[in-house]
């Protein structure tokens, strides 16, 4: 009789301990359920949080991943494009911009042959009208840019005679562009407005023999692009020549402006740019590059084409 009542007695206190144990267990699945959920709407939270905090990036403005974009530019950029493109660099720095520096007749040549080009600089609208004309531009993203101004210039310590474009028949040579290029055709607008050279239908078809007639026979190094008529004269090769305003920046002390030919004579000097329609080009390029174009016209890039002696007054 007492085994049996001690047996019993035994069970009910395993049954005691076993409820207890389920207890516990129940208190500590439901406080890891608890923890658990609270985990998930944290983490889904932050989720949500980090895409309100991404679309408020891209409501700001859209990055682009990574692609490259092909830059065709007058060759009197090249100083002031690098400048550019490490501002633009700052919000998309993704975007690789490539320039080609060339005068903007040989760009021009180029794009109509069939290069792979996105944007184009142009230091004249001449080039731009051209190809814009043949469909080659990206419909409503060209912009008239910058101005500039044509400058009779000489080496320090030339001792030249020469104080402009009325005495130029005074130097001992001159290096000036062909009329194709740009600084060469606005050159001999001045010359033909100032009396120099006889009138023409077309400027830039005024060949550099007869300039060199007209100014009493003077030698003349004619020049691809304005860039080699900058270091024609910087260094001392030619006596004087022609280049803009903003080709002397950063050559303060080796070039010397002699004169800066007002735009009476030569016409405003307007440099416009456009994306180019590139067939190869997929979306993500094409955007990037119709933004970079955008970019030109931004009061960001106003600031450096002054600092790089550029006139940013156009319409």
């Amino acid at each position: 009789m007492k085994k049996k009542t001690v047996s019993i007695l035994l069970m009910a206190a395993m049954a005691l301990s076993l409820a207890a144990c389920g207890s516990s267990n129940s208190t500590d699945s439901s406080s890891k359920s608890s923890s658990k959920a609270e985990s998930t709407s944290a983490s889904s939270a932050s989720s949500e949080a980090e895409s309100a905090s991404s679309a408020k990036s891209t409501a700001d403005g859209e990055v682009f991943d990574d692609t490259t974009v092909t830059v065709f530019a007058a060759k009197s950029l090249n100083s002031v494009m690098e400048m550019l493109i490490s501002e633009y660099n700052k919000t998309q720095p993704n975007v690789k911009l490539v320039g080609s520096y060339d005068s903007s007749g040989t760009l021009m040549t180029q794009i109509e042959e069939g290069a792979s080009c996105d944007v184009f600089f142009s230091a004249a609208a001449k080039q731009m009208d051209q190809l814009e004309g043949e469909n080659l531009l990206v419909e409503g993203t060209r912009h008239n840019i910058v101005n500039n101004q044509v400058c009779v210039v000489t080496y320090e310590g030339s001792n030249t005679e020469v104080t402009g474009l009325e005495d130029l028949n005074k130097a001992s040579s001159i290096a000036l562009a062909d009329g194709s290029v740009p600084v060469g055709k606005y050159t001999r607008e001045a010359l033909v407005n100032a009396g120099i050279l006889e009138k023409a239908d077309d400027v830039s078809a005024i060949t550099t023999q007869q300039v060199s007639e007209a100014l009493g026979g003077v030698e003349i190094n004619e020049c691809a692009n304005v860039g080699a008529v900058t270091s024609a004269v910087a260094e001392g090769s030619n006596e004087v020549g022609t280049v803009y305003y903003s080709d002397t920046y950063g050559l303060e002390d080796r070039l010397k402006v002699l004169q800066v030919v007002p735009y009476d004579l030569t016409g405003n000097v307007i440099y416009t740019a456009a994306q180019v329609v590139n067939k190869e080009a997929d979306e993500t390029e094409q955007a990037a590059a119709k933004d970079f174009v955008e970019f030109l016209t931004s009061d960001e890039a106003a600031a450096i084409f002054r600092n790089y002696y550029f006139d940013t007054e156009v319409e």
